[in-house]
C-alpha cells in the first residue's frame, strides 16, 4: 500500500487510466468533504481539487451521493482489511491480548494513512441521506462484530477486569482510534509509536 494525498491507496502498477482517475477523484473528494461537509461540498469543488472538468466526474460517479458513499465506504473497507490481514498473520491460536494489541495498532496505522477519508466519514455520518447512512452503519456493525468477538475471547480467557461492559469498551476503542485523525500531527511522533502508546494505554485499563 502507498499513501497519496492522505488516502491509503493500492499500488499504481497495473491500473488503467480510468482507475487512476477514479482514485484521484476519491482523494480529492475526501479532502473536500473533510473541509466542507456533505452539504457544503459541491461537485465543482471536487473537480477543481482533482484537476478535472466537473462533467468528467459523472463518468465515474452518477451523483454527489454516490461519490460520498464511495469515499466513506472505501476508507472503512481499507481499515477493516488492514486489521483482518494483520490478525491473520497471528494465526487462530494467538493469545487474545496479542490479537487486541495487533488490531489496535493496525486500525490506528490505517486511519492515519487515510486521514481525509476517515475524518470526512466521522463528520458526515449524520449528514448523508438516511439510506446511505444505514448502509454505512451496516458495514460498521459487521466490523464491530470482529472487535466484539476479540473482546469476548479475552474476557472468557480471564484476561479482562470483571464487570466491564464490552459494548462500551468496543465503542470507546474504535471511537478513540478514529478520532486520532483530528489531533494527529507528525510532531507528536511517528504513527508506529503512537499506535504502540495507544495500545498500551487502552489495554492497561482493561487487563486484570
Amino acid at each position: 500500500m502507498d499513501k497519496t494525498d492522505g488516502v491509503l491507496v493500492d499500488d499504481e502498477r497495473g491500473q488503467t487510466k480510468a482507475e487512476l482517475t477514479r482514485r484521484r477523484i476519491l482523494d480529492a473528494a475526501a479532502k473536500v468533504f473533510r473541509a466542507r461537509g456533505f452539504v457544503g461540498a459541491r461537485l465543482t469543488d471536487i473537480a477543481t481539487e482533482a484537476g478535472l472538468q466537473a462533467g468528467s466526474l459523472y463518468y465515474h460517479f452518477a451523483s454527489r451521493e454516490a461519490l460520498v458513499e464511495e469515499v466513506m465506504s472505501t476508507g472503512h473497507r481499507r481499515t477493516e482489511a488492514e486489521v483482518r490481514e494483520r490478525l491473520a498473520t497471528l494465526g487462530p491460536d494467538a493469545d487474545p491480548i496479542d490479537r487486541l494489541c495487533t488490531a489496535i495498532r493496525a486500525h490506528l496505522l490505517a486511519v492515519l494513512a487515510s486521514t481525509d477519508a476517515t475524518s470526512a466519514s466521522i463528520k458526515m455520518i449524520g449528514q448523508v441521506p438516511p439510506d446511505i447512512r444505514e448502509r454505512l452503519l451496516d458495514q460498521q456493525r459487521a466490523y464491530g462484530n470482529l472487535w466484539r468477538d476479540m473482546l469476548i475471547d479475552a474476557r472468557d480467557a480471564g484476561r479482562l477486569k470483571d464487570g466491564l461492559d464490552l459494548s462500551i469498551v468496543r465503542m470507546t476503542i474504535i471511537g478513540a482510534l478514529n478520532w486520532s485523525v483530528e489531533w494527529y500531527h507528525m510532531e507528536k511522533g511517528y504513527p508506529e509509536k503512537i499506535a504502540n502508546d495507544m495500545a498500551t494505554v487502552m489495554l492497561q485499563g482493561l487487563l486484570r
